[in-house]
This record gives structure tokens, C-alpha cells and sequence, in this order.
């Protein structure tokens, strides 16, 4: 939907995950081979991999500070089931901390969450406030208070019905 910068790193997997589905024409890439495949997801896993998805946007809702827009399973459950495991090489010390199985779409996202939390940048991946929206974005804005996944769609509607309310 928006023309944004991708959320940097691994973080990119999530905000592509959250945006595999467009509420507006409700077209969702999931149902595609193509879109299954993008993200390794195996069509007998696909109703676990909507409820991620879903899951995600309601703490990228709650990052914006927004409420959920439906019940889900809470994120924290489902990532239980995604052990991380922790590397540290013995040549140089670097440690790095990844999915314990690579399989899986939950330990993929568990570990981009992770790196995410390490760089500080896990807070600013936001769901767009319209309701006919819920884009996933990053939020690049200087005080970390973006509301919509695109001011010049999303924002500027949003702007028009107050003006018109008024």
C-alpha cells in the first residue's frame, strides 16, 4: 500500500508478513503458491501462519497505540513454540542468536523480533490507525509518533473526515 522505506533488517520479515493480506480489497497473498512460498509456509500451515500474522499486527497496533482490531491469540504464545538458540563463535566471540530450527515461519519471526529488540528498533514497526487499513509500517518519523502507514492516502483521509465533521 505505501510507498515507505522497508523496516530495517530482519524486522522486514515481519512488516511483509503483516502486510500479506490487504484488508481494503481483501486480497491476501497467502493464498497464492507464489505467496506460500516467499515465506516457506506449507499450505497445510497456512491457518497458523494467518494467526501469526494477525498476532503481529495487534502488537503493531498496540505499538501505535491503538487497540486490537480483532481476538487473537496473544504473540507470546505462539512464539513458545519458536526456541532461539544462541551461537558464539569460538574464533572471535561474536554471538549471534537465531531460530533453533529453521523450518518453521515462527522461529524465523521469534528471531527477527529478537535482533529487533537488541537494536531498539522492535517498538517503531506500527499498524496504520485506519480501520480499513492496518497496514504495517516503520515508523521513521524523528518522535517515533507515526499514525498512518501513508499521509498522503491513509492520513490525508483520515485529516478529510475531521475536517468534514467539523
Amino acid at each position: 500500500m505505501s510507498g515507505r522505506v522497508p523496516a530495517p533488517g530482519s524486522l522486514a520479515l515481519v512488516e511483509t508478513l503483516v502486510n500479506t493480506v490487504d484488508l481494503e480489497s481483501g486480497t491476501d497473498a497467502l493464498d497464492t503458491a507464489e505467496g506460500r512460498a516467499r515465506f516457506d509456509v506449507a499450505e497445510g500451515d497456512l491457518a497458523a501462519a494467518r494467526e501469526l500474522r494477525e498476532s503481529l499486527r495487534v502488537v503493531c497496533l498496540a505499538h501505535a497505540g491503538h487497540p486490537p482490531h480483532r481476538e487473537v491469540t496473544p504473540l507470546q504464545e505462539l512464539l513458545t513454540a519458536a526456541p532461539l538458540l544462541l551461537t558464539v563463535s569460538a574464533a572471535d566471540g561474536s554471538a549471534t542468536l537465531g531460530p533453533a530450527h529453521q523450518g518453521p515461519l515462527v522461529s524465523r519471526v521469534a528471531a527477527a523480533i529478537a535482533e529487533a529488540l537488541v537494536e531498539g528498533t522492535w517498538p517503531r514497526l506500527k499498524a496504520c490507525e485506519a480501520p480499513t487499513c492496518l497496514w504495517a509500517y516503520y515508523d521513521r518519523s524523528p518522535a517515533g509518533r507515526g499514525r498512518w502507514c501513508s499521509m498522503s492516502v491513509c492520513g490525508a483521509r483520515a485529516k478529510m473526515r475531521r475536517y468534514r465533521a467539523k
